[in-house]
């Protein structure tokens, strides 16, 4: 496997390991959401630089997506954490999606050490043999891998940082924000709030880290969403005001399923999802992200 250079990314002078890219992510959607919706949103990388990279990490390199504006001052850097799917399409368009707003966002293919998903096509499949043994813990600390990798670029204001993340993502979204309180702010779309069953690799869910946060998240929800329902939702709000939290905030949109921003998907809901991408980008800026 022979690595290549990202056209037009860096100058070649200034090229290091971590600007080289893989072909370790997967490449288009995940098999399991075959075929795609005709809803599909497509973002070009025009005016960005895009495209894989590898970040460093304590157990060796870990491969990422990233996008930020071609030009320009240092961008606030945006972390985006995959669904179940992993790093597809769908994630890497969010991340360009995000640079196209000005901001320095990458996704870190966080199931790199237990395989590869985008090649499963039953969601229990992709559970027991990846997502149920990824820890935590190794999660935290590749998100903060990627901070410095994106401060190490010089390209990147890692001092403006923020949070986003979508299902599996939603879930990371809150407990990163506990883990690591210089995040300025963080937006959980629907993203698990109790835990199904206990798990000794995923020891806390966000219910119980309430009493911990103190970076400012949004959560995104659906009123419909079979896999989290309100009385979660309300649970974890009775978390947050027991923990005299006011700067955290939920969202429910009624008649919205679960996935309802994955705009590939048949779940998807347009105005919920333009709207909490609205909510979304107004959170960043009132927290001093944007």
């Amino acid at each position: 496997m022979t690595d290549t250079i990202l056209p037009g990314a860096i100058p070649r002078g200034e090229l290091n390991l971590r600007d080289i890219v893989t072909t370790l992510l997967p490449q288009g959607y995940a098999r399991i959401v075959q075929p795609i919706a005709s809803t599909v949103i497509t973002t070009d990388d025009k005016g960005l630089t895009a495209g894989e990279v590898k970040i460093a990490t304590r157990d060796g390199p870990v491969p990422a997506y990233r996008a930020m504006p071609e030009k320009g001052g240092k961008a606030p850097v945006m972390l985006v954490v995959q669904e179940i799917f992993g790093v597809h399409e769908h994630i890497k368009d969010v991340c360009r999606r995000l640079a196209t707003l000005g901001y320095f966002a990458v996704s870190v293919d966080l199931y790199h050490r237990q395989g590869d998903v985008s090649k499963m096509t039953d969601n229990q499949e992709i559970f027991a043999k990846v997502v149920n043994h990824v820890p935590d813990s190794q999660v935290m600390s590749d998100l903060d891998a990627a901070v410095v990798y994106a401060a190490s670029t010089g390209r990147a204001d890692a001092a403006r940082l923020g949070i986003t993340g979508f299902c599996w993502g939603g879930r990371i979204t809150w407990a990163y924000c506990v883990h690591n309180p210089k995040v300025r702010a963080g937006v959980a779309w629907y993203g698990r709030l109790v835990a199904p069953q206990k798990a000794p690799l995923q020891p806390a869910y966000p219910v119980e880290l309430a009493p911990h946060l103190k970076v400012p998240v949004l959560g995104l929800y659906g009123g419909q969403d079979a896999s989290i329902p309100l009385e979660h939702v309300e649970q974890m709000r009775g978390a947050l005001k027991g923990a005299g939290n006011t700067t955290s905030d939920i969202v429910v949109y009624p008649e919205a399923p679960h996935a309802f921003y994955a705009d590939y998907r048949p779940s998807y809901r347009k105005d919920a999802a333009e709207d909490g991408w609205k909510r979304m980008q107004e959170w960043f800026r009132k927290h001093g992200v944007a």
